[in-house]
């Protein structure tokens, strides 16, 4: 007769015993579906009548099921239901269990506010695309090393690049005069020293295992060392875009900003002098310019400054620093254009030295000790933003040839495409700043900046190199 809760289940009529044995099944039944309810939904299949069919299965044998061959029974039948049946039907009555942790959803990366939205997007390289998803940003470098990185980035660069964007932050000195500038000592999650902190993290830094984390608007020498590495000059310390959650470092390094920090060259050579510690040799622009007129290709002899380095270094250097509008290299004083008032030149009084050449001194000219004659093109910020009107020609004066590759990519009508391509690599950079449209401005600067510089060169009838040893 009918069950008084009125569920829908029959009470077997025969007395007390088959009551008694229908409490069991009922029992066991409730058991059985509390146990596979969680295996039926992770192949998406519903167990709703599982336990209506083994009880015909016996009752048609003519047997009493005793309580372990019923369940051994439906545990036959469900493992036999997840590997047959199909897809359940949409009126199955009990829904998916919702996961405990819903992870954040991602959203499409989008240009920085107050930027322009365009309608159109550049063309983006298909390689990388395993760059759209990343899992996390120390995952990022560990796919596509050899046989999806562009060309123009080699074996160590990459190296750098991953314990840059991956490594573990174990160690911070302030460098001196230089404001938020940080030394961190990294270690890469596969280094075999674990979680130890360095008893001396110079050594560290000798090993190579360091890098400058710089501030928020220095991001721009991210882009630079692309730049660097897309004409072949390979000048420029690597450098990634990077967000910090050390506990080592101070609150405004880890408030979730985007930092550049570049790999920290342990060789390279400072003056002793510690007003002039930002140079390798000491040299006035008088001096820089006879030096160039010489019009010999291999260092001039004798104790003229920085006679090391050859005339062809400072012909990358020029193309470099026009290229972004690097002043505080060979124009600190801002000679070559009319500064704003807030420009440092001005407000530290050194524009008014323009009128006495004879003052004018380089900064920033630094060799390596492994490399005395190669330059090292370090604080590569520059002015994105310089106006062309401005254009500072200064950097170009007394130089009369470049080098032949990074003339040939300027006039093939690609740099853009070729720096996208490049940039995609950092997809910290690539993300924060909107991906090809946010970098779109940017590239387009530099792109007629290159278009100028040809023109220059075509007009003052320049000669260009080969580069045989870079």
């Amino acid at each position: 007769m009918p069950s008084p809760e009125g569920d829908g289940a029959a009470v077997p009529v025969g007395g007390e015993a088959h009551e008694e044995e229908f409490v069991k099944q009922e029992s066991i039944k409730q058991h059985c579906e509390t146990w596979i309810s969680g295996l039926a939904w992770q192949k998406k299949v519903c167990f709703c009548s599982i336990y209506p069919l083994a009880q015909r299965l016996w009752r048609r044998m003519g047997l009493k099921p005793p309580a372990l061959a019923a369940l051994g029974v439906l545990l036959a039948l469900a493992l036999l239901v997840l590997v047959h049946l199909p897809p359940p039907p949409d009126h199955c009555p009990h829904p998916p269990p919702a996961p405990l942790h819903p992870g954040p959803q991602r959203e499409a990366a989008t240009p920085e506010s107050g930027g322009e939205v365009h309608s159109e997007r550049l063309p983006v390289p298909r390689t990388h695309l395993w760059w759209d998803q990343p899992p996390s940003q120390g995952q990022k470098w560990q796919k596509g090393m050899a046989g999806d990185a562009p060309p123009w980035l080699s074996a160590d660069d990459l190296q750098k690049m991953r314990l840059l964007a991956g490594g573990r932050v174990v160690s911070k000195v302030r460098v001196p005069a230089h404001g938020q500038v940080l030394r961190v000592g990294l270690r890469a999650a596969e280094d075999s020293e674990g979680d130890d902190l360095p008893d001396n993290p110079e050594l560290d830094c000798q090993d190579g295992r360091c890098g400058l984390i710089k501030r928020s608007g220095d991001l721009y020498e991210v882009l630079a060392f692309h730049l660097d590495r897309v004409l072949g000059l390979n000048r420029s310390l690597p450098a990634v875009a990077r967000r910090f959650t050390s506990h080592l470092l101070p609150y405004s390094y880890t408030n979730g900003s985007l930092r550049p920090i570049i790999w920290w060259a342990p060789d390279l050579q400072h003056l002793e002098d510690a007003n002039n510690d930002q140079n390798s040799c000491t040299l006035g622009w008088l001096q820089y310019q006879e030096m160039l007129q010489s019009h010999s290709p291999v260092p001039v002899a004798g104790d003229v400054p920085c006679s090391s380095i050859p005339r062809d270094e400072w012909s990358r250097l020029a193309l470099f620093d026009f290229l972004l509008q690097v002043h505080d290299r060979l124009d600190r004083y801002c000679c070559g254009f009319q500064p704003d008032p807030s420009e440092p030149c001005m407000e530290e009084m050194l524009h008014e030295k323009c009128q006495n050449p004879a003052e004018l001194v380089l900064v920033h000219i630094l060799v390596r000790r492994s490399a005395p004659s190669r330059l090292v093109f370090i604080d590569n910020a520059g002015r994105p933003q310089h106006p062309e009107e401005q254009l500072n020609f200064r950097l170009l004066q007394g130089i009369d040839s470049f080098p032949a590759a990074a003339v040939s990519t300027l006039q093939s009508g690609r740099l853009q495409s070729l720096l996208l391509e490049s940039l995609h690599m950092d997809q910290e950079l690539w993300e924060s700043q909107g991906g090809a449209e946010g970098l779109k401005p940017l590239l387009q600067t530099i792109d007629r900046r290159a278009r100028i510089l040809l023109q220059y060169i075509q007009e003052h009838n320049l000669m260009v190199f080969e580069d045989f040893l870079h």
